[in-house]
Parts: structure tokens; sequence; C-alpha cells
């Protein structure tokens, strides 16, 4: 049976049109509906990844400016020597 299956994928992937492959920057219309959800859809992940990276830049600076301020403070010491 798995044999089967794995020999029956492959032969229905042969079977798919080729149109139905491709996406709007290969095959189509370039000012076609199709290369504008393409282009909005690119826009909107750019739109979601680019603040998220910010957001993470902006933690790393954060923690870097915290340690190095933490780091220049004088902490007083207690070297007297009363018992």
């Amino acid at each position: 049976m798995k044999l089967a299956l794995k020999l029956l994928i492959p032969l229905l992937a042969l079977g798919v049109p080729a149109k139905s492959l491709a996406c709007a920057a290969c095959y189509g219309a370039v000012n076609g509906p199709m290369a504008d959800g393409m282009n909005w859809g690119i826009f909107t992940l750019l739109g979601v990844v680019v603040p998220v990276l910010g957001g993470f830049l902006a933690f790393f600076i954060y923690l870097i400016r915290k340690s190095e301020a933490m780091a220049n403070t004088v902490v007083p010491q207690n070297n007297s020597t009363d018992v």
C-alpha cells in the first residue's frame, strides 16, 4: 500500500496542468489582478515582518544600554575593619 502511494503521488503530479503551477510573475498578464494580489501580499508581509524585526532590534538596544548603565554605576564597597 505504501509503495503504491509513493508511486501514485508523482504520477498525479505529472498530470497537473502547467498553468496551475505558474504564478502571476511567471505566467499570465503582468498587470493583471493576480499580479496585483501578489504585490499586495508582498507589501502586507513586509508590513508585518519589518515592525517585528524592529521590535527585536529595539529590545536588544535597550538591553545593551541597560547593561552599559549597570556596568558604569559605582557600587560602594564596605571596607571597614570594624568587627
